[in-house]
């Protein structure tokens, strides 16, 4: 069973979880803050997960301020929709380390120890088990992000994780419906498969890194425009989100003229939640003289992601410097 979950999460039964996966858990920031919705984030592919979670506990909290709640509810939902509504699986661990290991297989601290393994077909019996155990989650040294992806492993296989975190289905693309020819219209001996359904939760993609040779993949409508004001988003390759309060914005058009959206990066230096004004009835675009350099200075990232959903959008950080 261990190395059957090395060889699904690495592909191989050597590399092992490194410092940042280990020592990531669901920390909440100060309740008392500002931020107290927030959850702190780390670098590389723990905040990735940390950040499609927060997503889910923003879709909570628009109704529901307490922050266990809402973290076992946002947790829940997530396995819920892997295991297709069927059933889930949440995975905790003991202090008791295991003591079968293969020869030649270096320990990593968590694989090895003993996992239990836990099985609804109820997703309100799985909600209160997780709000119950909700500390194994939570406290520091408990490896919680760890264990929930082991939770996603079980609850349904990866193909592609962040697919899979977002829409229940682990699609390796994020365009809409399947692809059967190339652009050249020869049939494609593999159909490539995109996401078929709209998911509660979006996503959205931008990197100043990446230009015209190796463009980015196309988001497609299902991701860009979730069932709730709330993105993912993949910028230069780090995780944060965007959000809005208002919860009919993708539901009436009217309202996407003038709006606001909350930026939150998942970083301790972040102490307030950026509040951007998003204006949508201009026609926006770079002057072409303009070099990459110049591009980044006066159109902040941020920016060019909100673009890749609302084209010709003027943004307006309201007095923030803007820092990502």
């Amino acid at each position: 069973l261990f190395q059957d979950l090395r060889k699904i999460l690495f592909g191989n039964t050597f590399h092992f979880f490194n410092y940042e996966w280990k020592k990531s858990v669901f920390r909440f920031r100060d309740p008392c803050s500002e931020l107290s919705y927030a959850l702190q984030a780390e670098r590389g592919g723990p905040g990735a997960v940390q950040m499609v979670v927060q997503a889910n506990v923003i879709k909570f909290l628009l109704g529901d301020k307490e922050q266990e709640q809402a973290l076992a509810s946002a947790l829940s939902d997530v396995l819920w929709v892997a295991g297709e509504e069927q059933a889930a699986t949440v995975t905790l661990v003991t202090s008791m380390p295991s003591f079968f290991t293969l020869p030649g297989h270096q320990l990593d601290s968590i694989t090895e120890r003993q996992l239990h393994i836990f099985s609804f077909i109820r997703k309100e019996d799985m909600w209160k088990f997780i709000y119950e155990h909700i500390q194994c989650f939570q406290e520091e040294g408990s490896h919680g992000v760890i264990l929930f992806l082991y939770s996603l492993v079980f609850s349904r296989t990866i193909d592609a994780l962040l697919n899979l975190l977002l829409t229940g289905r682990a699609s390796p693309n994020v365009f809409n419906g399947t692809v059967q020819f190339d652009e050249a219209g020869a049939p494609l001996l593999q159909p490539l498969r995109g996401v078929l359904v709209r998911s509660n939760v979006g996503y959205l993609n931008w990197s100043w890194e990446q230009g015209p040779q190796t463009p980015l993949p196309q988001v497609g409508s299902m991701l860009k425009t979730p069932k709730l004001p709330v993105w993912v988003c993949c910028i230069n390759g780090t995780y944060s989100i965007l959000f809005s309060l208002n919860r009919a914005l993708l539901s009436n058009w009217r309202t996407e003229h003038l709006f606001e959206l909350h930026f939150y990066n998942g970083q301790p230096s972040q102490k307030r939640t950026a509040v951007l004004t998003i204006t949508h009835s201009q026609h926006w675009e770079p002057r072409t003289t303009d070099a990459q350099g110049d591009l980044e200075k006066k159109f902040p990232s941020v920016d060019m992601t909100i673009r890749t959903k609302w084209e010709g959008a003027v943004i307006n950080w309201n007095g923030v410097v803007p820092f990502f």
